[in-house]
């Protein structure tokens, strides 16, 4: 049987993995990534880059690139029916990149890949993390390469067949594999559910203008819902349904890069997002012109126990799950895989004692206990709007914004965020 040896094993391609793989590339590492999936995805939901995201990009020449493709935001107002009752300006929190930047994930995913390639890193699609075995000084771990075969004769359908199987030793196993993610299921470790789940429905449509470069959150006593605001005249509309209509898995990614016409269900789609969003937001008086995609996606508010345990670890959504608006999951996955790579890297080319990655996880989980409001959260004030004070816990996974950015944003609502 073929064997193979890496530094790192990198489970999980979406932007998260790509971002560890680059990280562990620049330092001079020897990285395998793998996916499951057979590509980038070609579509994706609402992507958003934090303040602190972009300057992490910085250094490596990707936020220049992303800038030019994204629709920079710099306020978020929040509405109940006609009224607008609330709002962040992110221009507050200073820096290089004082608001957020809102772009198809598949732009991202393409452009971090594209980075990796020139460091020498292919991504292995169609291929699959089985298991592994700790063996004190490495992570064997099975990988199969996955492919696919048409069955059947009256209705035939694609069927995926393992090609071929086989070992890769690695230093470390880093799962990035998503909601799911295997690598947490064969580590043992359990994905603690604190919230939902909460059904969304996304819909991406051409506008008749361009709109305003304002993030428009629409938080009424039944649902949470957002507006954004897309490169060119395209808008996204995130309702959230208030009763589930869909399996209970998520949905996978689009990946098609080709989307079948059919105008009579387009123009139902159509008639039904106008309606929804003026029963919503009464002040949206935009031309839904054509809806271009749409997708059904659960999402639950959710935290690993650990994020891992001796040279097995985990960074992004395998290890976390937030609301959809604020983008949490995936801008502060991005600053895990920071941690998480400079860290391993210290210890393959710097003998650092393996226990240093129990200060990331220990890191980590307080972080995100925090935002999911299990220790401390918002707290309100004699100042603090009622109605800001009734939706407390709904808008704090809304504000776009992790670590020392949270407070600032906080006291514009006049509230505090503390452990």
């Amino acid at each position: 049987m073929r064997e193979e040896r890496t530094d790192v094993l990198v489970v999980g391609a979406g932007p998260v993995g790509l971002w560890t793989a680059l990280l562990l590339a620049e330092a001079g590492l020897e990285v395998t990534i793998i996916d499951r999936e057979t590509r980038t995805t070609t579509r994706s939901y609402a992507c958003a880059l934090h303040p602190r995201t972009l300057a992490l990009l910085q250094p490596f020449g990707l936020t220049e690139r992303l800038l030019q493709v994204g629709r920079r935001v710099q306020t978020i107002g929040f509405y109940d029916g006609e009224s607008r009752r609330a709002q962040l300006d992110l221009s507050a929190l200073g820096g290089d990149f004082p608001y957020l930047l809102l772009l198809p994930q598949s732009d991202l995913e393409s452009l971090l890949e594209q980075r990796l390639r020139q460091k020498g890193v292919a991504v292995r699609w169609n291929h699959r993390f089985d298991g592994f075995k700790d063996e004190e000084e490495v992570v064997a771990a099975t990988v199969e390469e996955l492919s696919g075969t048409s069955t059947g004769y009256i209705v035939p359908h694609w069927e995926t067949v393992v090609k071929d199987r086989w070992p890769i030793r690695a230093e470390f196993l880093l799962g990035t594999d998503g909601h799911h993610s295997p690598v947490r299921q064969r580590l043992g470790i359990e994905n603690e559910r604190v919230a939902g789940p909460y059904f969304f429905a996304a819909f991406e449509f051409v506008s008749g203008t361009a709109g305003q470069d304002e993030l428009k959150v629409v938080l009424d006593e039944a649902s949470t819902n957002a507006l954004w605001p897309l490169p060119g005249n395209k808008c996204r509309w995130t309702f959230q349904r208030l009763r589930a209509s869909a399996a209970e898995e998520f949905p996978e990614k689009e990946r098609r890069a080709v989307r079948v016409a059919r105008p009579t269900v387009d123009e139902q789609v159509r008639q039904f997002v106008e309606k929804v969003a003026r029963q919503r937001a009464p002040w949206f008086t935009a031309e839904v012109k054509e809806v271009t995609w749409c997708t059904e996606v659960v999402f639950e508010q959710r935290l690993a126990r650990e994020f891992g345990r001796s040279r097995c670890w985990l960074a992004g959504d395998a290890a976390h799950q937030t609301g959809p608006v604020g983008v949490q999951s995936l801008n502060l996955g991005f600053r895990e895989a920071e941690t998480l790579a400079g860290l391993v890297q210290k210890i393959v080319r710097e003998n650092a004692p393996l226990q240093s990655l129990a200060a990331y996880g220990a890191r980590y989980q307080a972080e995100w206990r925090r935002l999911l409001g299990l220790s401390g959260g918002l707290s309100s004030a004699a100042a603090t709007d009622p109605w800001v004070r009734q939706r407390s816990a709904r808008l704090l996974p809304c504000l776009p914004a992790t670590g020392e950015d949270v407070a600032p944003l906080a006291r514009q609502l006049k509230m505090s965020f503390s452990s």
